[in-house]
């Protein structure tokens, strides 16, 4: 066995590729199971490239930093294969988990694939190692994958167990800790012989082809990495474009309101008495209640749907359902606080409920609580 040692740098900087990565692509898919079915398509297909390509460039900045006593090189076809695998396993975790419910079942389910990519993508790597060959045990080949799934899982459950900005800076770490340790957990039961074609082999690809292809793949992820984090603290600081959900340029400023009464119970109120502030154009435009079908929590601010539109309003959850009072709004879910006059029809699952939304194309349906359940049943004469 060959004796073999780690470059410093190289390690800290596949560290960090792995961190730019998850950001990168979490930050991406915040608020993607609202967006419409085909735009939700492209970006969690966007997400997974760049959160495959995370994987693959974290790997193989590490393995450029592998020194050893003889030269090695990679077989560029097995390469491939191995961003590919990385891509294609992140792209059907994520489609689990941000198409159809996500429940915890499927969040797990998506950690399970996640992890079995990030393990398959490594030995895969690791097997087109030409003039250097690799070796292992089968016990440390499932050492590798318990890890990775468990990390994996860990990693999905702190990002999708609620979609907070909080939870996406810990999903962050939870990604690229996972896809890190593993690689290194894998390492450390590796060990290194040296071919006996050593001496008249002709590499295919160098390690500098190689190294050129994860610059340029780092490159990329830097630039992503970029625009996820200008997209994600103005969604911290309240600008209008925290609506990358928002913006209704089809609804005009409400110069004019129609006083609307709805009755509920014993309560008659007028909606008109207050307007719901909405940022879009650079501009605060406002819109009556009565045109709004739910409100959704957007971490400190709310997105308001109405249609097809979305639109980002700079109250909270908690400050809407005061400011609205009484009448056919109702918190259904400690993130939602929908107008029952919109609801079409409602579903009782198990212990919860889904109220529809046939009107509004933007929102299709919405949560409904085991906790607000009997409250949500009683307002709607059930």
């Amino acid at each position: 066995m060959l004796d073999y040692s780690h470059n410093h740098l190289f390690v800290l900087a596949s560290l960090t590729i792995a961190l730019i990565a998850g950001f990168s692509g979490l930050s991406l898919l915040q608020g993607a199971s609202q967006m419409t079915v085909p735009v939700r398509k492209i970006v969690v297909s966007i997400a997974a490239v760049i959160l495959g390509s995370g994987i693959w460039s974290m790997h193989f900045v590490a393995m450029l930093g592998l020194e050893l006593p003889v030269a090695y090189y990679f077989d560029p076809l097995i390469t491939l294969i191995s961003a590919l695998t990385a891509i294609l396993f992140m792209g059907l975790a994520l489609l689990i988990v941000h198409f159809g419910t996500r429940t915890r079942a499927k969040i797990m389910l998506a950690g399970v694939i996640m992890g079995s990519g990030i393990a398959a993508m490594h030995y895969i790597g690791m097997s087109g190692m030409e003039l250097c060959v690799p070796s292992y045990t089968v016990p440390q080949v499932v050492m590798a994958f318990a890890a990775s799934i468990a990390l994996s899982m860990a990693s999905f459950q702190v990002s999708y167990g609620h979609r907070s900005a909080r939870n996406i800076v810990l999903g962050t770490f939870g990604f690229g800790i996972a896809v890190f340790a593993v690689h290194f957990i894998a390492m450390a039961g590796t060990g290194f012989t040296q071919s006996a074609a050593h001496a008249t082999f002709v590499p295919p690809m160098s390690r500098g082809v190689l190294a050129f292809g994860v610059t340029l793949s780092a490159f990329v992820l830097s630039g992503s990495f970029l625009l996820s984090g200008v997209t994600f603290a103005t969604r911290l600081g309240g600008s209008p474009e925290a609506g990358a959900v928002s913006s209704g340029p089809d609804l005009e400023p409400a110069d004019e309101i129609v006083p609307v009464a709805v009755a509920h119970g014993e309560e008659a109120v007028q909606l008109s008495e207050c307007r719901i502030p909405y940022e879009s154009d650079s501009r605060t435009h406002f819109i009556n209640p009565s045109s709004v079908s739910a409100i959704r929590a957007e971490g400190h601010y709310t997105v308001l749907y109405s249609g097809e539109s979305k639109l980002f309003c700079p109250w909270s959850i908690s400050e809407a359902e005061t400011r609205i009072g009484a009448g056919p709004f109702v918190r259904t879910h400690r993130s939602y606080l929908v107008n029952l006059d919109h609801v079409t029809s409602f579903e009782r699952k198990k212990d919860n409920g889904v109220c529809y939304f046939e009107q509004t194309p933007a929102l299709p349906k919405v949560p409904v609580s085991r906790s607000r359940l009997a409250d949500v049943r009683n307002r709607l004469g059930m």
